[in-house]
């Protein structure tokens, strides 16, 4: 969601929250990567029954990545993304249900963001591209060396975006994907595996949501399952509160800023393309071994613990003496409420609150100083009290103009210090510092020095420096011409480059200057501030969005169609009289088709991935809707600094105008794209082992065509309607690959079937409240934990892991030096997608052997046992479980390299339960669950 620096000042805030992954890695012999065993006990100590993956936050960092070299066409980005699924799951080990969620068609209200998007990305890569070729050209024309130019069309991220030919094939590849893991993972052996591919409509968070909040509507849901969502969004840890499920874990990258990055025009690291010299590649090892390897650390991840972050609200949001009952789930609501004002996907943020500034710790303050007036809370299961929310927002409007006069004296004494923090840098620092391995280095420093990766381009810069220093300088008051000669009319106008100070943006608005609600609606909406009727409609929109947001966390997309019409947001002071305002919406909208959203959110230069005639639209200037796809914008920095942290002043597209135009140009459409303009549903999938497969198999033998219910007890208490798949995986019939790389399937035993949530009426309300029967997870927090340090002291560190009490292992300086001296310093580093390495059959061709003479180091953290965990009251589908011993059949799951024509199965037992499916590790061994 669109709340810039919103986790991190929530992970600053309350950070017990952070728990860095424990992650088992694959162990490798004589080359080769053994695949791990993801049915064994999680190293997290931590059990999880369901996981999710929001799956555009897994495409785009393997289809485009920054730290390292992109993919070279779409089946190296698919085995990218198969790898990354791997790791998060040998991190997460989900034991029920495993369900994929890529973004199908948006809600209007998130396609004028997708659109801004869009056209932002289109246009930066065009100029990129552009500036590329200038220093190129520059850098050969003064005898520079470049690697030679590859000749390949640039990777329109554009394309993932649902309707085009690439998320058709990556929906293809997933399923390929899904029944090759189900045939030969023991990890995937009792998993219900759902796939919403693009063709589904909905963002793929809110489809999860939608998925959890109609599951939890079913009497036979299990109040206590576990559920882990991987994303990087910061809406994902609202969400997950407004669940309020009592086990909800979020696992993301952890983020690490400054990351190296390569030149994209000699591919060296240590500068810019701006600073490329176009010297020759230095040898990377001692026979250039290393030439393709990147110095970057593998990217680790980190849960985000929702039970935790549940106890510091309830610390801070309970409030005493209060005239009506205090219920704290309802005051989690009112929580995730007031973080819209500071900014989301379908609104901008109000001007008066910015994250940065403490804005929801103001709102909180407030909220809890003008609750005892309001009555009661400012929200019920995503329904909007506006009479209340009027109170808080004029409460803020009163503070209006002092939040604006601090920004701007904490803006301008920041420059302040920054200004003097230069001169004393430029008065007592050296005037050149070398980098690298030629740097200075502090006493007592453990860590190796940083190898430099270009010494040919230090070297060249410590002469140039040299160079400049040497020459003999005029006298302070001399000034020189052109050609270097003295200046006889005396001195000169110091450049502006040569200034202290940066060239600041004009700002016209001067919001902490007398008459700024004027200036900012004349600027901004081009009207006088006096018009009362407009600033009312304004106004009236907002409500409206903040309404639509809500229900559309709480219970789902309340429209399709409605959409904020203004690139600006009103004040808080605006806030007058909107007790009064509606707040419904039309019911039965529909979402857009595929190819109607893609003409809706593309800029003309995406719109080879359109038909010819729809493209033809974009660009013939006597198109109705040629006015719909300018071919520059302006982009307003509305006070900020960065081109990106401005809004981009495109055109709201009209809807009827733009349906009108399509209907002259639908007939052009071929067979294929008419599928490809379908709206389409979830698919679930099971292998041979699991209770469920039996029943779908019955299904497609007996050619039911009509929906039947999920027996809930062969599905982990899951339910919802079954119907036949046209394009369904089957047992015993042969899965083709859709990468050539990868072998197809010939012996498959997964069998796939279309699926679809239980249906409710449009009126039917989800209570936003914790389910009878689930068991509040046991605190975590210690009185320490209220502070900022958790440690004696010392600077607060993430926990390792979900058992607080492990005992870290720990080297002292004498192992450090051992390690140092036993291990080289340059080393190969893992292959460009070998994060989590496929298992055999994928035949990797980014895995590399070690190299002669590297020597692996020790696993410290071997003997890692689950502790003893907790688990809630057992469901209906889980009474009564009988434990047989016998040793389950054999899968043939550890695969071998292509090249290698057989088998090498691994034996493994598990422990039947009711169903005869095998039980989470906690339910088998009766343990309770830690948190």
């Amino acid at each position: 969601m669109g709340v810039p620096a919103f986790f991190r000042w929530l992970s600053r805030k309350y950070p017990s929250i952070i728990v860095n992954c424990v992650e088992e890695r694959a162990k490798e012999c004589n080359g080769v990567k053994a695949p791990i065993d993801t049915s064994k006990p999680n190293p997290n100590e931590v059990e999880f029954d369901n996981l999710y993956l929001d799956m555009n936050g897994i495409i785009h960092p393997c289809t485009h990545p920054e730290d390292k070299p992109a993919p070279k066409n779409e089946d190296e980005m698919m085995v990218a993304i198969f790898e990354y699924i791997d790791r998060i799951f040998n991190i997460v080990r989900p034991r029920r249900l495993l369900y994929m969620a890529i973004d199908g068609v948006a809600p209007r209200a998130k396609m004028n963001q997708q659109r801004s998007r869009r056209f932002r990305a289109s246009k930066e890569g065009m100029e990129a591209a552009e500036e590329k070729q200038k220093i190129r050209q520059e850098i050969l024309a003064k005898g520079g060396i470049l690697p030679p130019e590859e000749v390949k069309e640039r990777f329109d991220s554009n394309c993932i975006t649902p309707g085009t030919e690439f998320m058709d094939n990556l929906a293809k590849c997933l399923r390929y994907y899904i029944a090759d893991r189900l045939n030969s993972d023991p990890g995937w052996r009792n998993l219900t595996v759902i796939l919403s591919d693009a063709s589904a409509p909905g963002e793929g968070e809110h489809k999860i949501m939608d998925y959890i909040r109609r599951q939890r509507a079913q009497p036979n849901h299990d109040p206590n399952t576990h559920h882990c969502l991987c994303g990087a969004d910061a809406d994902l840890i609202m969400l997950g509160l407004a669940t309020h499920e009592p086990n909800f874990t979020i696992i993301r990258e952890e983020f690490k800023p400054n990351k190296p990055k390569p030149c994209s025009l000699c591919n060296q690291m240590g500068h810019e393309v701006k600073d490329c010299q176009g010297l020759p590649r230095e040898k990377q090892g001692k026979h250039d071994q290393f030439a393709d390897s990147l110095p970057t650390a593998e990217q680790e991840f980190i849960f985000i613990r929702l039970c935790v972050l549940r106890e510091y609200l309830e610390r801070e949001l309970t409030m005493a003496s209060l005239p009506f009952t205090f219920d704290f789930e309802r005051s989690i609501d009112d929580w995730v409420f007031m973080c819209f004002f500071v900014g989301n996907d379908f609104l901008p943020h109000l001007p008066s609150l910015e994250i940065r500034e403490g804005a929801i710790d103001r709102l909180v303050n407030i909220y809890k100083n003008v609750v005892h007036k309001t009555g009661g809370y400012l929200t019920e299961s995503g329904f909007v009290n506006l009479q209340r929310v009027q109170m808080i927002m004029l409460a803020v409007g009163e503070v209006e103009d002092s939040i604006f006069k601090k920004r701007k004296d904490d803006d301008d004494s920041f420059k302040r210090r920054q200004k003097e923090k230069k001169k004393r840098m430029k008065r007592d620092h050296p005037a050149f510092i070398p980098g690298g391995q030629f740097s200075p280095q502090a006493l007592g420093n453990r860590s190796s020095p940083q190898a430099i990766s270009s010494p040919r381009q230090a070297a060249f810069e410590m002469r140039m420096h040299d160079r400049q220093n040497s020459t003999a300088s005029p006298s302070p008051n001399t000034s020189l011409t052109s050609d270097g000669t003295p200046s006889p009319a005396g001195g000169i106008k110091r450049k502006a480059e040569d200034s202290d100070s940066e060239p600041e943006p004009e700002d016209n608005i001067r919001l902490w200057e007398a008459g700024w609600k004027q200036r900012y609606y004349k600027n901004k909406f081009d009207v006088d501030a006096s018009d009362e009727k407009f600033r009312r409609k304004v106004v009236q929109s907002y409500v409206e969005g903040l309404c639509w947001v809500l229900r559309y966390y709480y219970q789902g997309c309340a429209s399709w169609n409605w959409y904020y019409p203004f690139h600006y947001a009103p004040f808080a002071s605006d806030f007058e009289g909107i007790a009064d305002m509606p707040s419904d919406f039309e019911k039965g909208s529909k979402p857009f088709k595929p190819l109607e959203q893609l003409m809706g959110v593309f800029p003309a230069a995406s719109g080879n991935f359109l038909p010819p005639t729809w493209r033809k639209l974009m660009t013939d200037p006597e198109s109705s809707i040629i006015d719909f796809y300018p071919e520059d914008f302006a982009i307003d920095l509305n006070g900020k600094k960065y081109a990106w942290q401005g809004v981009a002043l495109l055109p709201f597209v009209d809807e009827r105008r733009l349906r009108a135009a399509l209907e002259e140009v639908y007939p052009d459409l071929t067979p294929e794209e008419n599928r490809r303009n379908s709206l389409g549903g979830d698919v679930l999938f099971v292998g041979k082992h699991h209770p469920l497969c039996d029943f779908i198999v019955e299904q497609y033998t007996s050619k039911n065509e009509e929906p039947v219910d999920i027996p809930p007890e062969l599905c982990y208490g899951i339910q919802g309607k079954l119907t036949l798949n046209e394009n369904a995986v089957l047992p015993d019939q042969i899965v083709e690959s859709p990468v050539p790389m990868l072998r197809d399937l010939t012996q498959n035993s997964a069998v796939s079937i279309s699926f679809k949530d239980p249906q409710f009426d449009e009126d039917f309300v989800f209570k936003a409240t914790v389910l009878p029967g689930a068991k509040k997870p046991p605190p975590v927090l210690k009185p320490g934990d209220w502070e900022k340090t958790n440690n004696d002291g010392r600077p607060w560190r993430p926990q390792l892991g979900f058992n607080r009490d492990r005992k870290p292992v720990h080297l002292d300086q004498s192992a450090f030096r051992t390690l140092g001296h036993s291990i080289p310093r340059e080393r190969g580093m893992p292959g460009m997608y070998a994060n989590a390495v496929p298992l055999g059959a994928y035949g990797n061709p980014y895995s590399r052997p070690l190299l002669s003479g590297q020597q692996q180091i020790p696993k410290l953290l071997s003997n890692l046992r689950p502790q003893d965990s907790w688990r809630g009251p057992t469901p209906l589908f889980q009474q009564s479980p009988q434990r047989s011993a016998g040793a389950a059949p054999l899968l043939a799951w550890n695969r071998m390299l292509p090249s290698q024509s057989q088998y090498q199965p691994s034996q493994y037992q598990a422990l039947g339960g009711p169903m005869n499916y095998p039980q989470r590790p906690e339910d088998r061994m009766d343990r309770g669950r830690q948190v």
